[in-house]
């Protein structure tokens, strides 16, 4: 069974403000790409898609996204859901971000390689 792997916030970039494409960070970033990403915002939402990109600040795109919030303030309620396409999640709302994969590749991915 996969489990989801927690993203922390990358910057992917050097200190000019360009981007470095032998980068360790963005290598990362592109093994992520298009994979299910589980996206928290601060309001209780959650957004399904599939991770598109991320920028400097950490904004974060996904594609095909849907969202999920809850219908009734006590927990646990049902969950509503409408589907939205390619959505921007700032890195200001944002409180949890999860990438569905494999045990093994969460280890790579959190590796604490330089």
């Amino acid at each position: 069974m996969e489990q989801p792997m927690e993203l922390s916030s990358v910057q992917a970039g050097s200190s000019d403000g360009s981007i470095t494409n032998s980068s360790p960070l963005v290598s990362r970033v592109r093994k992520l790409l298009y994979r299910q990403m589980l996206v928290g915002v601060n309001d209780g939402r959650f957004f399904l898609g599939v991770f598109h990109c991320i920028d400097k600040q950490g904004n974060i795109i996904l594609q095909d996204a849907v969202e999920y919030r809850s219908t009734r303030r006590s927990s646990p309620s049902p969950m509503e859901q409408r589907c939205l396409g390619l959505i921007l999640i700032p890195s200001s709302c944002r409180s949890s971000c999860h990438v569905d994969c494999s045990i093994d590749e969460q280890l790579s991915l959190l590796s604490l390689e330089k």
